[in-house]
């Protein structure tokens, strides 16, 4: 009986996905490890192929992997290669590139800035060099699928990137196509990850059919687009209130920017505030030195990286703070989605200092103009936020629960009669 020892990590998986058959690939890998290599890292080189493609190279190719997908289409392939990497980065490559990829030296000397690093042919600095009609036609796909998607991304169908293996075996894909590339996009976003784009000289190898990729490209991403909406466009997306604030739909914008306003005044002078409840709001942004921001929702505490605070991730009904430790604690939309019977209230009360200034926001249910908007939103968007309001507070009912714990109400403000925000001292 023989014991396999588990699986040499590396620092370094270079996969290369076919779609179909492809004979140019042991080309790209020679090329690919060549500058690997000279990186002075432990990497692997990995090609993988739909279920029943069989590579038409002849013989096998020294220092390569060869995977076999358990479906057919780029998709699967693409997935079946990020199963097999044992690196802790994984750099994807197609085989439509001429000439020696010495753009893997820089998607590697950034791989600490972002989680997903693209090569990308549409930033400042790149360069294409493809026929024209391929080229119009790349660009109009590609910004009307990063707009579609509200992605910060321009080239949304290049291929050429550089992942953390941690934010590619974490998700479930679905795509089979080439459509898996906006998929990783999109579930990145939602996730928390960071995704950054770096000047790309891209050259066309004459033997591939660009304008034929770029269709397929095309319908793949047609196919999937409501569904990869759907996921972008979730609440739970880790950068729901942080796009919220520059919402194309002005109610949105202007309620999330009335919050911001109400908030960051009631906070001023009150020293270090802990925010529970954080999610992406831009308040976290404008917290005072000290402070630090709290969500159960690890997607959300990886988003808000971005702000420059200290963040917790950990629950409201058990705070990883000791009595007495925040001047001023913020809690914004928060006691509404969770049951009235919760520790939460108290637990805020806990970690106030005496003399603290608790500030908590929610919709007021004995307000005619919160119940009409809550009912058109629920009409208008099935499944947001609407549906998780299980708790229904107003006005009366919060000024009599911290009454009876001595707190003093000290500032009421609304924001259209509908949201809450209440200002309450600690005796």
């Amino acid at each position: 009986m023989t014991i396999d020892s588990p699986p040499l990590r590396v620092d370094l998986t270079v996969l290369i996905p076919l779609a179909d058959d492809d004979d140019t690939w042991p080309d790209m890998a020679t090329r690919a490890a060549r500058v690997a290599r000279g990186l002075g890292i432990r990497y692997e080189v990995i090609v993988a192929a739909p279920r029943g493609i069989i590579p038409l190279a002849s013989g096998p190719t020294p220092g390569v992997r060869w995977v076999e997908a358990a479906g057919p289409g780029y998709g699967a392939a693409f997935q079946a290669g990020v199963q097999a990497a044992r690196g802790q980065y994984i750099l994807t490559l197609n085989t439509d590139y001429a000439g020696e990829p010495t753009f893997i030296r820089d998607l590697w000397g950034w791989r600490h800035e972002a989680e997903v690093i693209i090569a990308s042919r549409y930033v400042p600095g790149s360069r294409v060099d493809m026929t024209p009609p391929y080229r119009i036609l790349s660009r109009a796909l590609n910004a009307g699928f990063s707009r579609g998607l509200s992605l910060h991304v321009r080239d949304m169908s290049s291929a050429y990137r550089l992942y953390h293996a941690g934010a590619l075996r974490r998700e479930a894909l679905q795509a089979r196509d080439y459509d898996v590339l906006q998929e990783v996009l999109v579930k990145a976003y939602a996730d928390g990850w960071r995704v950054m784009e770096i000047p790309f000289h891209f050259t066309a190898a004459p033997q591939h059919s660009a304008g034929e990729r770029a269709a397929r490209f095309g319908l793949a991403y047609l196919r999937t687009f409501s569904q990869l909406w759907g996921v972008r466009n979730s609440i739970l997306t880790a950068d729901y209130d942080d796009r919220a604030h520059d919402s194309v739909i002005p109610l949105q914008r202007y309620w999330q920017r009335q919050r911001y306003q109400h908030i960051v005044e009631l906070i001023s002078s009150e020293g270090p505030v802990l925010d529970v409840g954080c999610g992406s709001s831009r308040i976290i942004g404008a917290l005072p030195p000290g402070s630090v921001a709290l969500d159960v929702l690890l997607r959300k505490v990886r988003y808000a990286r971005k702000f420059g605070r200290p963040l917790v991730q950990g629950t409201g009904f058990q705070l990883p703070f000791a009595d007495a430790s925040f001047p001023c604690v913020v809690c914004s939309q928060v006691i509404e989605h969770v049951p009235m019977a919760s520790p939460i209230l108290g637990e805020l009360c806990r970690v106030l200092k005496p003399g603290g200034r608790l500030i908590l926001g929610t919709p007021d249910y004995a307000q005619w103009q919160w119940v009409t908007m809550e009912k058109a939103y629920g009409l208008a968007a099935p499944g947001g936020y609407a549906d998780e309001h299980i708790s229904h507070y107003t006005r009366e009912m919060l000024t009599d629960l911290f009454a009876a714990r001595g707190f003093r109400l000290e500032d009421t403000r609304y924001i259209l009669k509908g949201e809450l925000i209440l200002a309450f001292r600690k005796p």
